[in-house]
This record gives C-alpha cells, sequence and structure tokens, in this order.
C-alpha cells in the first residue's frame, strides 16, 4: 500500500529513456510522487507548474541536453537550490566536473544501484519535508 499523502514530495525524472524512467518510477513511487518527462524543454514548462522538490536529470537527451537544463534552471532565482542529481551513462571525471558546474547537487551513474538512488534522496530531500 503506498504511502503518498498530499505532504508527499515530488520529484520529476528527465530522461529519454523510457526503460530508466519505468525503472526509477518503479523504484521510487512508493515514497514520492513521481513526474516523468522525457524532454528538458517539456521540464523547463512543468518546474513552474509544479511543486518540484527534486530533479532527477539525464545528461544525454535530444534538443537540450542535461547540462544546459541544469545551467537554465539554476539562473532562475527560485530554483537556485532545487537540488539536482545527474543520472547517467557518463563517468569520466570530466562528466563529472561539467555536471557540477552546471549546478548538480549530486551525480550517479548507469547502471545504479536502486538503494544508492533511494540513499541518494533521502539525503538530499530530509531538510525539505
Amino acid at each position: 500500500m503506498s504511502a503518498i499523502t498530499s505532504s508527499t514530495l515530488t520529484i520529476l525524472s528527465i530522461d529519454d529513456s523510457i526503460v530508466m524512467q519505468q525503472l526509477i518510477k518503479q523504484t521510487l513511487s512508493e515514497e514520492y510522487r513521481v513526474l516523468l518527462c522525457d524532454s528538458a524543454i517539456q521540464a523547463l514548462a512543468l518546474i513552474n507548474q509544479e511543486p518540484i522538490s527534486l530533479v532527477l536529470l539525464d545528461v544525454s537527451m535530444p534538443e537540450m541536453d542535461g547540462l544546459d537544463f541544469c545551467r537554465t534552471v539554476r539562473s532562475i532565482p527560485k530554483f537556485q537550490h532545487l537540488p539536482i542529481v545527474m543520472v547517467t551513462g557518463r563517468d569520466s571525471n570530466l562528466d563529472k566536473l561539467q555536471g557540477r558546474l552546471a549546478g548538480a547537487t549530486e551525480y550517479l551513474t548507469k547502471p545504479f544501484d536502486t538503494e544508492q538512488l533511494k540513499e541518494i534522496l533521502r539525503r538530499l530531500t530530509a531538510t525539505l519535508a
């Protein structure tokens, strides 16, 4: 049985992979309200319409990549402290540095352990509830 209530935090997952979106929804939907978006451009509109608590963000996407999305969101004052976790297959030190410079709060490399994802979210949302 789901423990979702009106005070449940909302996670926005932005990834163009249907498989990854299904995994994230399945992993998190008992603890969080999970919104899925397959486009960074679509997500920019969504974060202004929904009370987003945290963003999970892929880097490699068509139209606008995750780094550009992250920089754009960070340029908006009300989202400067929004936790953003980059969830990506890019694993080099340069990739991680670029993610941090773009404004990512955390960086998680695919494939990842679902418990590792949950632990990151618990840590980042502990002060939001």
